[in-house]
């Protein structure tokens, strides 16, 4: 019994993916062979050995220097240079929206998509499993997928469909896959593949495409599809096969959940809640056990904590047992950071940044949003984290049903209040989830045309739509000064996945 395990393009090539080597632990722990392929990342290379048939001057040169360019991302002196930087990243991604033009593509090192097509609609996604061949990383999987199909007889193959970016290749694999190989199962799983299902109104779609789809945690799913019972024991991901490639970072990131699922689940705007996804925390002591062997196995350079928040006692576990190794990773303001010596605490066991979810610097809002946080405590914890030089990647979301200009203002006057406090910015517009129970009480309209949309288009209550909030942010809110100034800090493209590269020992 041997299962196959890809991850497709298009996703930012920063870091390991943290889905299918989780499952990959589980599988062998549970004595089932099976092995690992970044397709992802492969594409990418692939991509960037072909020629060029771009005349401009900047594709000529972005072109000829590609592989300086590559080694430039993985080098830690470029972090020290944001204009070095930013020249590696423009480069690298003029080379491959180039590729995507060529063949009426929009392509970006982020994104992927095929313009006949929506990733949104069913239909169209069915239609890219059957037209494989068009797709643009075609060439690569296809000889690739014979090589290893050949090499380790698979029963299964998984399929990791996380962000829309993907779907149109994921499909188009499955199609391939599907036709060349019919006594493969397929299955599909990952977080897109969830909020699909997770829909009330779900009628699966894709029965003749693939043989199963999993909803939610993949890793006992799997184990019951491939018809092995499950020891019940908790398994660490395994990166062995991942461990080696050259990601686009300065050195190699180590992927890491302590939890599924978010243990706050009150916010009204979040998928969290309206998909009323359960929390399973792993126990502070397992996961100070399984980091620090993982980081023994994998020698990462950077700790990446996946959690939509990492909780109160890992945070305090990790205090006690350093990592020895930088990390970052995304928190809840709560009381613990208001608190200067527990903030030092965290920086010596290696956080060099944390990301926070403000939302809005209108204590109204918040309490509509029902986020559970007071900005007198976030005062606190953003003095107190500056203090200790703990960087902060913090979060702002913009239309929601409460806000106004008045409200969006307010978050303005907070954050340039703030400003030598807050290192990196995110800046949002409120999309509503299709299953929110904010839907009952606003005027729906649709969002994105498609069966499979995740979000649906609403009537603010107060005239603050979409047009008037882009407005606000180009004309008020990224003139601000100060608010400009941190706006620059943001890395290009990779956002946070290369902001605790810039962050300073």
């Amino acid at each position: 019994m041997t299962v196959l395990l890809l991850h497709p393009p298009q996703a930012k090539p920063a870091e390991p993916p943290a889905g299918i080597p989780l499952l990959a632990g589980t599988l062998r722990e549970n004595g089932v062979s099976c092995a690992v392929c970044d397709l992802n990342l492969e594409g990418l290379y692939y991509l960037l050995s072909l020629d060029s048939q771009a005349e401009d001057t900047w594709s000529k040169r972005a072109f000829k220097n590609r592989h300086q360019q590559l080694q430039n991302l993985q080098s830690t002196k470029t972090y020290t240079n944001q204009d070095k930087y930013k020249r590696a990243v423009a480069d690298l991604n003029r080379v491959i929206e180039n590729r995507g033009k060529e063949s009426g593509i929009s392509l970006s090192l982020a994104n992927y998509q095929d313009t006949e097509h929506s990733p949104l609609k069913s239909v169209d996604l069915l239609q890219c499993g059957a037209d494989f061949e068009n797709n643009l990383f075609f060439p690569h999987f296809s000889t690739r997928l014979h090589a290893l199909i050949t090499k380790h007889n698979p029963h299964y193959i998984g399929l990791s469909l996380n962000y829309l970016s993907q779907a149109q290749t994921t499909f188009a694999i499955a199609g391939f896959i599907k036709k060349e190989f019919p006594s493969i199962s397929i299955i599909l799983g990952g977080g897109l593949v969830t909020t699909w299902m997770q829909n009330p109104n779900w009628v699966n779609p894709f029965d003749r495409l693939f043989d199963h789809m999993v909803c939610g945690p993949g890793e006992h799913a799997l184990l019951e599809i491939i018809g092995i019972e499950n020891s019940g024991k908790r398994c660490p991901p395994d990166y062995r096969d991942l461990r080696d490639s050259a990601y686009l970072a300065p050195g190699w990131i180590l992927p890491y959940a302590t939890s599924i699922g978010c243990f706050w689940r009150k916010c009204s705007f979040c998928p969290e809640t309206s998909e009323k996804n359960p929390y399973i925390p792993v126990k502070a002591e397992t996961v100070l056990s399984e980091i620090h062997d993982l980081i023994k196995r994998n020698s990462p350079s950077m700790v990446h904590f996946l959690d939509n928040a990492i909780s109160p006692a890992v945070l305090k576990s990790l205090t006690r047992q350093p990592l020895n190794v930088p990390w970052y990773g995304f928190v809840r303001f709560t009381s613990q950071l208001t608190d200067p010596d527990f903030c030092k605490q965290l920086r010596d066991s290696g956080c060099v940044m944390l990301k926070l979810g403000l939302e809005s610097g209108s204590q109204k809002v918040l309490d509509q949003m029902r986020k559970g946080i007071d900005l007198q405590l976030v005062r606190k914890a953003l003095l107190s984290l500056h203090q200790a030089g703990i960087r902060t990647y913090v979060y702002l979301l913009f239309g929601t049903p409460a806000e106004t200009h008045v409200e969006a203002q307010q978050t303005l006057r907070f954050v340039a209040d703030h400003h030598t406090q807050i290192t990196f910015l995110n800046l949002a517009i409120f999309n509503l989830p299709t299953c929110s129970a904010q839907t009952k009480e606003l005027e729906i309209r649709n969002f994105y045309e498609g069966d499979l949309s995740i979000y649906t288009d609403f009537i603010h209550p107060h005239g603050w739509g979409r047009k008037e909030i882009r407005r606000f942010l180009d004309s008020e809110f990224k003139r601000e000064p100060v608010i400009h100034s941190i706006m620059q800090n943001d890395p290009l493209i990779f956002t946070s996945n290369h902001a605790p590269f810039f962050c300073k020992p």
